[in-house]
C-alpha cells in the first residue's frame, strides 16, 4: 500500500480546506467521510449525509460525496484501498473481487444482528461469502434489482404482455419491442429459462480456478436458436439499450421494453396515463417444430448494498453511516426518490411500495429470476459478442450459430481471459 501518499493527503489536509476532497485522514477538529455513489444518486446520498450529521450534533462530521459508477467501483477502490472511499455502493457480485483485495470490513456483532433482522434472506445471502470456510457478511443491501418488461397500455393489453408473441402480434417495424440482446446481463434471461447457467470455483482467496458453462449444448443451441429468430424479426429492436428505449417511447416507435428501474421516471413521464409494467413474458421455443413451447425469461436478480472500507481511518464511523443509509426510514425515501424497491421487510410492506406498479412488477418477477452470486467475471464480454454478431448477422453479414455460440462458451470458461469488465447495468 502506498503509505506515502496517505500521509501526504494528511498535510495536504491541515494546509488548504480543498485538499478534504481528495483526502482519507482526519482534518483538524472533523471525522471526514469520503462516499461514492453513482451519479443519479448523489442528491439522495447528499440528504442522507445532512440528516445523519443532523442526528449526531455532538460529532463534527465533514462527507464528501463523490461520482462513482458501480459498475467499476470495485477495479477503482482495488487501484489505492488505503485512499478509496469510506463507504461507498456496490454490486453484490463485485463481492469476491473486493474481498479478494481485502478491500470490505466485515459486518459483525450486534450490528450484523440489527441488519440480518430487518432485510430479507435472499438479500443477506447476496452479501455474505465464504472465506476460509466461514460464511462472513460484507455489507448493507439497500435494494433488490433485476429487470422487468415496460409497455404502453394504450396498445398492449395484460394478456398481450405474457407472451413475446403476444407482445409481437401488436408491433411492426415502426411500432418495436425493444430487448437489450447485445447484453449479456439481459440475455442470459434466455438461457435461465430452460434451465441453463455456470458454476464458478473459487480458491481460499476467492480467485476464479475453474468455471463450467452449459449455454452451448443441444438445449443451448435451440435457446439461441429462439434468439437469433427474434432478433430477425423487424418487430424486435435487439440493438436496444437504454437511451434508446427510453427515446423510443418518447416518440412512439417501441411500445414495449425490457429494462430496469433506473427508467422507470422517464418512461412514466413519456407515457403519462398508458404506463403500466409487468414481469417478463414467455418467448418460443423450437417454434414450429417438434417439442415447440413457451419458456418463462428467467432475470438476474442482483442486490446493491453499501459497503465499508476495510482501511478506513474512520471505520465506526463509515460503518454507523452505511447502517443509516441502508435503514428502514432511508429505503423508503430511496424508493420515493429512485423506485428502488426495499430489501428491508418493514420498507418493502409499506403502503406506498406495495402500490407502486413498478414494485409490483419487480416482486412478480423475482420469484423467476437467478441470485447474481457466483458469476463469472468472463461472463460479460463473450455474450456481448454473441449478441453483436446476432444483430450485424441480421443486418445482412450473416450469423454462424454453432461457431459463435461455441467461442462464447469458450471465452466464458477461460479463467485467464484478460480485459473482462464487470457487469454495467443496475448501475443508474
Amino acid at each position: 500500500m502506498n503509505r506515502t501518499k496517505k500521509i501526504a493527503c494528511g498535510v495536504l489536509a491541515l494546509t488548504s480546506a480543498f485538499g478534504l476532497a481528495g483526502c482519507k485522514s482526519k482534518a483538524v477538529g472533523a471525522t471526514v467521510i469520503t462516499v461514492w455513489v453513482s451519479e443519479a444518486d448523489k442528491p439522495f446520498a447528499s440528504q442522507v449525509a445532512e440528516e445523519f450529521k443532523r442526528l449526531h450534533p455532538d460529532k463534527n462530521y465533514r462527507f464528501v460525496i463523490d461520482i462513482q459508477g458501480e459498475n467499476d467501483v470495485a477495479t477503482r477502490i482495488l487501484n489505492d484501498v488505503e485512499n478509496a472511499a469510506d463507504v461507498f455502493s456496490c454490486l453484490n457480485d463485485q463481492l469476491p473481487k473486493l474481498i479478494n483485495g481485502d478491500a470490505l470490513a466485515r459486518i459483525a456483532g450486534e450490528r450484523l444482528e440489527r441488519v440480518r433482522a430487518a432485510n430479507s434472506d435472499d438479500s443477506m445471502d447476496s452479501v455474505t461469502a465464504t472465506v476460509n470456510g466461514q460464511d462472513n457478511v460484507y455489507g448493507m443491501p439497500y435494494t433488490d434489482n433485476t429487470f422487468f418488461l415496460y409497455y404502453n397500455k394504450a396498445v398492449l393489453t395484460e394478456t398481450d404482455v405474457q407472451s413475446l408473441d403476444g407482445i409481437l402480434s401488436k408491433c411492426s417495424a415502426s411500432r418495436q419491442f425493444a430487448f437489450p440482446m447485445t447484453d449479456g446481463w439481459y440475455s442470459s434471461a434466455f438461457y435461465f429459462g430452460k434451465g441453463l447457467g455456470f458454476e464458478v470455483t473459487y480458491n481460499e482467496n476467492l480467485a476464479e480456478t475453474a468455471i463450467k458453462c452449459d449455454f452451448n449444448n443441444e438445449t443451448g443451441v435451440a435457446v439461441t436458436q429462439a434468439m437469433w429468430n427474434y432478433v430477425q424479426d423487424g418487430r424486435v429492436k435487439a440493438d436496444a439499450n437504454d437511451s434508446k428505449i427510453t427515446a423510443g417511447f418518447n416518440d412512439g416507435s417501441i411500445v414495449a421494453a425490457v429494462s430496469g428501474i433506473w427508467n422507470k421516471t422517464t418512461i412514466e413521464r413519456y407515457l403519462g396515463d398508458n404506463f403500466a409494467a409487468a414481469k417478463l413474458p414467455t418467448y418460443t421455443l423450437n417454434k414450429g417444430g417438434v417439442g415447440e413451447e413457451q419458456v418463462q425469461l428467467v432475470s438476474f436478480a442482483g442486490y446493491k448494498l453499501m459497503g465499508v472500507n476495510n482501511y478506513s481511518a474512520n471505520k465506526t464511523a463509515a460503518m454507523d453511516f452505511a447502517e443509516f443509509y441502508t435503514n428502514r426510514e432511508n429505503q423508503v425515501k430511496h424508493f420515493e426518490m429512485r423506485g428502488f424497491v426495499p430489501t428491508d421487510l418493514q420498507a418493502r410492506s409499506d403502503e406506498r411500495v406495495q402500490a407502486d406498479v413498478c414494485a409490483k412488477a419487480i416482486t412478480e418477477q423475482l420469484q423467476y429470476s437467478k441470485t447474481q452470486k457466483d458469476v463469472p467475471s468472463t461472463l460479460w464480454v463473450p455474450m456481448e459478442g454473441l449478441g453483436v454478431a446476432m444483430v450485424t448477422g441480421a443486418q445482412g453479414g450473416g450469423f454462424n450459430l454453432t461457431a459463435q455460440l461455441n467461442a462464447c462458451v469458450a471465452a466464458i470458461k477461460s479463467t485467464t481471459a484478460k480485459g473482462q469488465t464487470e457487469q454495467s447495468k443496475q448501475t443508474m
